[in-house]
């Protein structure tokens, strides 16, 4: 896929999926995994944020696929924390918050990163970031540029739903 200034994420809590779009057309989906303690915008709550985003930073292009991070440095983990530890791996993908709710993100640290623990993509099992494989978010780092707009979408009937729903989200609010 050519990188494009049309280029958005959208990504579906509901589904747990990743949809990359250039323009209306659909280029790629990938399965993802959010907050297993739910959605919301509170410092410390470990939830994924919801709203309009963008990329703020792009971090480990040239590293190895399985590449592991703490505070954004790349590290060789042990074994034990490989198996253990919720590690931040491959690539990340820094969100910015562009709405008055989720201004907060960037200071967050909420990120769509790689992790070492596939197995679990799919579910809500996350620490507040947007967790997918380590391939696929290698590949998703190729395709976006800092600026690539995206839109994290709440559950379906959280809250409210319908056009008034709909509307506040594309507000950012």
């Amino acid at each position: 896929m050519k990188k494009s200034a049309h280029t958005s994420i959208h990504i579906s809590v509901a589904k747990q999926r990743l949809t990359v779009k250039r323009g209306r057309t659909v280029e790629r989906t990938y399965p993802v995994s959010t907050s297993k303690f739910g959605l919301g915008t509170e410092e410390g709550s470990f939830k994924t944020p919801t709203g309009r985003f963008r990329i703020a930073d792009k971090i480990g292009a040239g590293e190895p696929i399985h590449t592991a991070f703490k505070a954004r440095v790349p590290i060789r983990p042990s074994a034990a924390e490989l198996n253990s530890d919720d590690l931040v791996m491959s690539r990340i993908l820094w969100l910015d918050g562009l709405g008055k709710a989720n201004a907060n993100t960037h200071a967050r640290y909420i990120y769509i990163h790689g992790t070492n623990h596939e197995e679990r993509i799919g579910e809500p099992a996350s620490h507040g970031c947007v967790r997918m494989k380590n391939a696929d978010v290698a590949e998703l780092f190729d395709l976006v540029e800092v600026g690539t707009p995206v839109i994290i979408a709440p559950e379906r009937g959280r809250g409210r739903t319908g056009k008034k729903g709909r509307k506040a989200l594309r507000r950012g609010a």
